[in-house]
């Protein structure tokens, strides 16, 4: 993987894209069940998951160490693992989210995969896609309108008190000035004044529930289950309250289905969902997972950052209410993100170190650790960079192999499947002749004060967990609510298994605070907030939307 991705864009441009009915006749998908978004994407009926078929399947699960804020290539090994495994005769569907335009025109980028292990149309997929995105939008939007015109109704009031609304309205961009905002000024016709602000739609609880949704009743029900606020005497209100579930489940009709697109090799990939994985549980949806295995052999997914994040939420939270669980997982590393944890400085990421690389090891152990306590051993993947040098990938062979643990180079960026086919024979190597016997790391049925504990020692390795006053109070509420017998999906920094993001490596002797809970009802789970996580980035310095451009012809540059 070089170290410069605006070749992305070209091989996406340049690549011989085939009509989506024949990617879906290599799953046997009937033409007549394809809901056509033009020639290269299409929406998967529900009516298609087989539940029998799903129990013969195989799950892998991509996820990494902490990354560099660039990223480590998940989305880009997770492509060239399915289209590495289709390589030597595996029947194989890579299972991914959607991307977000707000890393897309920030600084991390799109998330279709880079180099020769791509999901394509890639414009397509890194912009407005199939308008999953805007119907989670609409959908929460709608509740938030609804809320503010029951508080101004004189005859349907249910007595809610502005105070106490936890809704916020959503986009999908990028936008620190929307943060915290004031609405309802201008007079009585302009409804009440009140503190409100924005969040970025991955982050939004409507997003949660379609991923975790199992069918259209189940999203209706969930959808009525959002606490949106409490009565000026102290009781809770609901969605449901406020008749809101049948026209959200309306504006998400479509975007509950999967959609099916290709890799660059002609594979079949269905992408759906996008939740972030450090304010969100960073995973596709299950209706998304449940397809792939209906139709293939093996299904290749992944869960967003470090294992810490995604994969921990991924095991405990969604396989949990899928009734799923990872056959084998691919921990990635790069060299460059164990210089960055071994101390090298922005500039010399992409400079040979064994030193730093020896060092920063540390993280990439804690990784392993971390997903031996869900009973499964990785296959650790080292994702190739032209700067990498054999005597740095040598030595994470030699050091993980202590560990019980074989590691595998990864040139999906540069050869795409053939480059993946070392590390595909490993996977299903560890699929065969590992014991893997996965658990979740908590009984649901615990206080929540004992599951975050568990997460933060176990995973992070904390030594205590402390709370704010405002969390000691969410954490009364939680228990009045009957929410204490759900999951807890943490909000946490993804740069650090701490929650100060300038602990890199695996910190040691240190404590995480639980700042404030928010409550996800209607998705079930609580969410702990650590440290100064806010539900709506910011742009950088130099956004990457300055970079981009479409010419005359309708060809777009500077999209990465």
């Amino acid at each position: 993987m070089p170290n410069n991705n605006n070749a992305d864009l070209a091989i996406a441009q340049s690549a011989a894209i085939r009509h989506i009915k024949e990617i879906a006749a290599k799953l046997g998908i009937s033409n007549d069940d394809l809901e056509y978004y033009g020639k290269y994407k299409a929406k998967l009926p529900l009516k298609l998951i087989d539940e029998e078929k799903i129990k013969k399947s195989k799950l892998i699960l991509v996820t990494a160490l902490s990354p560099t804020p660039a990223g480590e290539g998940k989305t880009t090994v997770s492509v060239g693992l399915a289209d590495g495994l289709n390589f030597i005769g595996k029947k194989t569907v890579a299972v991914l989210r959607e991307p977000s335009l707000g890393p897309v025109f920030g600084m991390k980028g799109g998330a279709a995969g880079g180099g020769y292990a791509q999901v394509i149309p890639m414009e397509d997929i890194n912009l407005h896609f199939t308008g999953d995105f805007n119907a989670v939008e609409k959908a929460n939007n709608l509740l938030a309108a609804l809320i503010d015109n029951n508080i101004q109704s004189k005859t349907r009031n249910l007595n809610i008190d502005p105070r106490t609304i936890a809704w916020k309205r959503v986009m999908d961009m990028n936008d620190r000035a929307l943060r915290n905002i004031v609405i309802g000024l201008g007079g009585a016709n302009n409804g009440v004044p009140r503190s409100d602000g924005f969040n970025i739609t991955p982050a939004s609880e409507v997003m949660a529930i379609l991923c975790l949704s199992k069918n259209l009743d189940d999203l209706k029900q969930r959808l009525g289950n959002i606490l949106v606020g409490f009565t000026r005497d102290g009781q809770p209100v609901y969605a449901r309250q406020l008749n809101a579930q049948g026209a959200m489940a309306i504006l998400l009709k479509d975007a509950i289905k999967p959609n099916l697109v290709q890799t660059l090799e002609g594979n079949p990939a269905i992408l759906h969902g996008g939740p972030f994985a450090n304010i969100a549980q960073g995973t596709n949806t299950i209706i998304a997972t449940k397809m792939g295995l209906s139709f293939a052999d093996y299904v290749v997914t992944e869960a967003g950052f470090g294992a810490d994040l995604g994969a921990e939420k991924f095991m405990n939270i969604k396989c949990s209410y899928a009734g799923l669980k990872p056959d084998a997982i691919v921990l990635i590393a790069t060299i460059r993100a164990l210089r960055y944890h071994g101390g090298a400085k922005k500039a010399e990421l992409n400079t040979p170190c064994l030193e730093k690389v020896k060092k920063g090891f540390e993280n990439l152990e804690k990784h392993i650790e971390n997903l031996k306590k869900f009973g499964v051993t990785p296959v650790v993947t080292i994702n190739h960079f032209t700067s990498d040098s054999q005597e740095e990938i040598d030595y994470i062979i030699s050091e993980v192999a202590k560990h019980g643990v074989k590691a595998v180079p990864c040139k999906c960026w540069a050869d795409g499947g053939s480059g993946t086919a070392e590390l595909a024979n490993a996977v299903i190597e560890n699929i065969d002749n590992v014991s893997n016997n996965f658990k979740p790391l908590y009984d649901w049925s615990l206080p929540v004060q004992d599951k975050i504990k568990l997460i933060a020692k176990e995973i992070y390795g904390a030594d205590d967990v402390e709370y704010s006053s405002k969390a000691k109070e969410g954490l009364k509420m939680i228990k009045e609510l009957g929410f204490d017998k759900f999951p807890v999906c943490m909000a946490k920094t993804q740069k650090s298994f701490s929650d100060n993001e300038t602990k890199i490596g695996r910190p040691r002797n240190f404590n995480i605070t639980v700042r404030e809970f928010e409550f996800a009802a209607g998705a079930g789970f609580v969410i702990p907030i650590l440290g100064d996580m806010m539900r709506m980035p910011g742009l950088p310095t130099t956004p990457a939307a300055e970079g981009m451009d479409i010419d005359n012809n309708g060809k777009i540059n500077g999209l990465s």
